[in-house]
């Protein structure tokens, strides 16, 4: 049996925002706020190591303009 471990992936974020309406799902200000929040760990300049199972209402607030 294999214990309940976090899984994580790392993300590559894009170089710059994009300012759309909700930010995009690559975009670095969403991947800071999730970093904030503690759903994420910045590993490099553009990298993230983000949980795999991070709330649907945290994904939204972050993305929030």
């Amino acid at each position: 049996m294999v214990p309940c471990a976090a899984v994580a992936r790392e993300v590559k974020v894009k170089k710059k925002c994009c300012k759309s309406g909700p930010r995009c799902k690559r975009c670095p200000a969403a991947y800071r706020r999730l970093a904030n929040a503690g759903y994420a760990e910045r590993t490099g300049k553009r990298t993230y190591l983000v949980l795999e199972k991070v709330p649907k209402k945290t994904m939204k607030a972050a993305r929030a303009r």
